[in-house]
């Protein structure tokens, strides 16, 4: 048996260590990495059957910025560019005014994000007062972007029955340094998630794969602290470095088969974890070509597809049945059914 052969069998018997995984992430495309997507696919479909959630969060979850569009940080691959798309409301009447309205109108829920402090926090603390009175009054889903964050911080979000915090999980100091500018090193997010985890806060890991100027650098690392550390997701987001335009450093676009790669071995480390492609990954020519990886590595939801992508589904996998959500594809499985799409809703995935 070659090693090759060796790996994919150490996998398949669920005997792999962490230094298989680093051989399997290493591995070229002419190593017969088909066998190990065929793999992903099958442990998927075993455990999640033949079922892709499509989301498309549309008017019914938007996105806010509780900071409009400053960020204290100026991350290299971001550089507040990110903010530019949600809608900035900086005050509590403002956001209580919204959600309610929200709530009224059919919503589902809602994304509350900002940009950081120098801490690396997003200033929600502010605002938890308000959650708390909205939470109590409708039925709107409440996803958190936290960033780092304290004591008094991870009780308010307790205390006002957050929904969900989307926490992005690095384990690379290089990436922390010289991409987010955040003089904090990995003890300061282990720190946050034993906060969020001690709060019995819902945790929705985040991976950004190519992070570290477009190449596979240390997402194994932040794989290992997700399964070391307690917090056994029901799911994880997965999402991908889009190169920015103006910037002194040199990035260059993720491979859609080293996505994959990582997609795969987070499927190999979670088989009963939902994984989904999260909104954040390059688009344009590539798009296509990192959703079929994607989908062929082990995802069992997928934010705003290609129809395209979809098309060549049927073709891959003809058992495949779609459900559509108009919400953020990180809501836990309990609240789909208040997310369901209407016919409206999805206009351009109909006849697929």
């Amino acid at each position: 048996m070659n090693d090759v052969k060796e790996l994919l069998n150490k996998i398949k018997l669920e005997n792999a260590s962490w230094e298989d995984y680093s051989k399997f992430l290493n591995l070229k495309e002419e190593n017969g990495l088909d066998s190990f997507f065929d793999l992903a696919h099958e442990i998927t479909k075993n455990n999640f059957g033949s079922i892709l959630k499509i989301y498309k969060p549309d008017r019914r979850f938007p996105a806010i910025s509780i900071t409009g569009g400053e960020c204290a940080l100026e991350c290299a691959h971001c550089n507040k560019k990110y903010l530019d798309s949600m809608k900035p409301i900086l005050k509590n009447n403002d956001l209580e005014n919204f959600l309610l309205d929200l709530a009224r109108d059919n919503g589902v829920g809602v994304l509350i994000s900002g940009g950081c402090e120098p801490d690396g926090s997003v200033p929600l603390i502010n605002f938890l007062d308000t959650i708390r009175k909205v939470k109590n009054q409708t039925n709107l889903i409440i996803n958190t972007h936290t960033g780092l964050l304290n004591e008094e911080t991870a009780k308010k979000l307790a205390e006002a029955k957050v929904d969900i915090i989307s926490f992005d999980v690095n384990m690379d100091e290089d990436i922390i340094k010289n991409i987010y500018h955040l003089n904090k090193g990995l003890s300061e997010y282990k720190k946050a998630v034993n906060l969020l985890k001690y709060h019995k806060l819902n945790i929705v890991p985040h991976i950004c794969i190519g992070l570290y100027y477009g190449k596979i650098h240390k997402e194994l690392d932040s794989i290992k602290f997700i399964k070391e550390s307690g917090i056994d997701p029901s799911l994880i987001v997965i999402i991908a470095l889009i190169p920015p335009k103006f910037t002194e450093e040199l990035f260059e676009t993720p491979k859609p088969i080293d996505i994959a790669k990582v997609i795969a071995t987070l499927r190999f480390v979670f088989p009963h974890a939902e994984l989904s492609l999260g909104c954040m990954r390059p688009r344009g020519k590539i798009k296509i070509e990192i959703e079929k990886y994607a989908l062929r590595a082990g995802i069992t939801r997928i934010e705003i597809p290609s129809k395209k992508s979809l098309v060549w589904l049927k073709d891959f996998d003809p058992q495949v049945k779609f459900k559509f959500i108009s919400a953020c594809c990180a809501i836990p499985q309990k609240f789909e059914k208040f997310a369901l799409s209407k016919e409206s809703d999805i206009k351009n995935y109909l006849n697929i």
